[in-house]
């Protein structure tokens, strides 16, 4: 005969506590994601933005210091001699516009630098070619990809291989927590392939976001993927169940925002064109620029902000495994004054529910 389970006032309060820490989580996401997302999205206004007037006489010069000075600090204006060495700087991402002054003026841009910052730059040179009452011409010297036509479809790659890869992490870490840490480090290792093989598949034949280098974009998917699994992976031995909302942090909230993906810092608060520098999804979305569409111009620097990406994660999983080795000899140590069966079988059903809320976090998520 069955025993009926009853609750009580005490097993009602343990739930409810229960509940509530659990809900912690959403609601450190909800003011994370906005503290993110509106500080670096919400009021996009250019600072510093480097643009070039072309010529050397007093016009091209007057023109320049103006533009400097009426933009209070919005654009870095300087003189180029002519429309090539304009066009050379456009294409090293030295400046993000360039304006050859004349009865039939012309706006150089570099859509695939950032579509958001030459848009930025034809609003500024149209109003001074609409003072001169001329039509203002506008060539783009870098166009993106036929399948890309907003330039952001990078922005997006990388959101697609983000999500596949710190989901995976949060089932490695949950279901797989009693594996062997090299068993987990393999399958992020191999998570990492797949994930940076579907993102290729995307980027490619299914939607064709790039019309060449497809075999770049694939090093640096995987790259950028196995970076944050390898963090991620490492973390949740210190972090546990929190691993969903710290990879969150590092890997969302903090990665796409300053990433350069949808403004470039030069459009954004400082905080966010500071992590521009260093952060990983940045290291992808200008490195897949820079292979694609700029002749691998700067590439190497973007290549090493992944690669040391993915060896901060490599010395957290190395970290992880002398911790975990610790905890091991630790939990094994003989107490001839308890036995083992009880509190090994709580523990075990303990760390199977966490396991299980974890993984549900991250999916929910």
């Amino acid at each position: 005969m069955e025993v009926p389970v009853t609750t009580g006032p005490n097993t009602d309060r343990a739930a409810l506590r229960h509940v509530l820490g659990h809900l912690l989580t959403p609601l450190l996401m909800c003011v994370g994601m906005g503290l993110a997302y509106l500080g670096a999205f919400h009021a996009p206004e250019p600072h510093d933005l480097r643009v070039d007037v072309v010529g050397s006489g007093p016009t091209a010069q007057v023109l320049a210091q103006t533009l400097h000075d009426k933009g209070a600090g919005a654009l870095d204006v300087r003189t180029v001699a002519d429309r090539d060495t304009a066009i050379t700087a456009l294409r090293e991402q030295d400046s993000y516009g360039a304006y050859v002054p004349g009865a039939k003026p012309e706006l150089l841009v570099a859509s695939a630098s950032s579509d958001t910052s030459a848009m930025a730059v034809e609003k500024v040179f149209t109003k001074v070619a609409a003072a001169q009452d001329a039509p203002l011409k506008i060539t783009d010297v870098a166009p993106v990809a036929s399948g890309d036509p907003t330039g952001q479809g990078v922005f997006f790659l990388l959101v697609a291989l983000s999500i596949g890869a710190y989901a995976s992490v949060a089932v490695i870490g949950g279901a797989g927590a009693v594996l062997p840490l090299r068993i987990r480090a393999l399958l992020a290792a191999g998570m990492s392939l797949v994930v940076s093989l579907i993102g290729t598949l995307f980027a490619g034949p299914l939607f064709h976001l790039v019309d060449q280098g497809l075999g770049g974009v694939w090093a640096l998917s995987w790259l950028y993927a196995a970076g944050i699994l390898f963090v991620g992976v490492g973390l949740h031995t210190f972090l546990r169940r929190w691993t969903t909302l710290g990879v969150m942090v590092l890997f969302v909230m903090l990665n796409f925002t300053s990433s350069g993906g949808i403004y470039r810092p030069e459009l954004q608060p400082g905080f966010f064109g500071a992590l521009h520098a260093f952060w990983n999804g940045a290291g992808f979305v200008e490195g897949v620029r820079a292979h694609v569409y700029f002749d691998g111009h700067a590439l190497g620097g973007h290549v090493l902000v992944l690669t040391l990406w993915l060896l901060a994660g490599i010395a957290l999983v190395a970290a992880a495994g002398l911790t975990e080795a610790r905890r091991k000899t630790a939990n094994h140590r003989p107490d001839p004054a308890t036995t083992p069966t009880a509190t090994e079988k709580a523990a075990e059903k303990a760390a199977e529910k966490e396991a299980e809320e974890e993984i549900e976090e991250a999916v929910a998520v």
